[in-house]
């Protein structure tokens, strides 16, 4: 081989020889392709296991609250609060007062009816009659029964009081009865006008002038009627 041959090889293995650094050097114009990485292969007899490889959680793009606009209150128109007016609770009364004990006396009026109402529950007619006998009975459980009679005056008018045994506590177990009328009246069948017969319950009276002492309570029954008998002729 010549000298000229000698050169030209070398100058050729030169220039191959400088592309190749070059290659080497220089960055690559695309990026690097790697193999996909597959699932971790189980080894048989239980050996190590190959972990996938781990990456950060990939969070999302954190932004600040957004917060309403602020408004200054709206302030309603200011007015003195309403009170309600203050009274006093009522409250019941604990305890009821116990009423007065009083002595009892009972007041009333018979008449006597004229011939052609009778029968008839009417005191039409009637005139008062003079001497006519009426009987207070009180049946107390506390003492024996009590019994008292009075006699009418010409206005027809009586006025029993009772003993102090008696007072307004047994009251309403008194009753007044029509006993008998004068000898000399026409009138002398009693009737049950106003319970005369059967027995008249107290009842108290109204409030009268002059009133009466304190310690007494008046009670009024009636009036009372007697009539003529039917074996009696009847002129009128």
């Amino acid at each position: 081989m010549g000298l000229v041959q000698v050169l030209v090889v070398l100058s050729c293995l030169t220039s191959v020889l400088g592309d190749v650094v070059d290659s080497w050097t220089q960055p690559p114009h695309h990026a690097p392709i790697y193999p996909p990485v597959g699932a971790p292969h189980h080894h048989k007899g239980g050996g190590h296991h190959h972990k996938a490889p781990t990456h950060p959680p990939v969070r999302p793009p954190v932004h600040p609250p957004v917060r309403p606009p602020i408004h200054p209150p709206a302030h309603s128109p200011r007015h003195p609060p309403v009170q309600a007016p203050s009274h006093s609770p009522v409250h019941p009364p604990t305890s009821y007062p116990i009423p007065t004990r009083k002595l009892v006396a009972v007041q009333g009026v018979v008449f006597c009816k004229p011939c052609k109402y009778f029968g008839i529950d009417t005191l039409l007619g009637a005139t008062p009659l003079l001497g006519a006998t009426v009987r207070l009975e009180c049946k107390n459980t506390k003492y024996k029964a009590f019994k008292q009679e009075a006699k009418t005056d010409k206005n027809g008018y009586f006025f029993i009081m009772a003993p102090k045994t008696i007072t307004t506590y047994a009251s309403h177990k008194c009753k007044v009865y029509l006993v008998s009328a004068p000898k000399s009246a026409k009138c002398k069948k009693p009737t049950n006008l106003h319970y005369g017969l059967k027995g008249a319950i107290l009842m108290p009276s109204k409030p009268t002038l002059p009133p009466p002492p304190p310690s007494l309570q008046v009670f009024t029954v009636g009036p009372f009627a007697f009539e003529p008998s039917t074996k009696l002729p009847c002129s009128h």
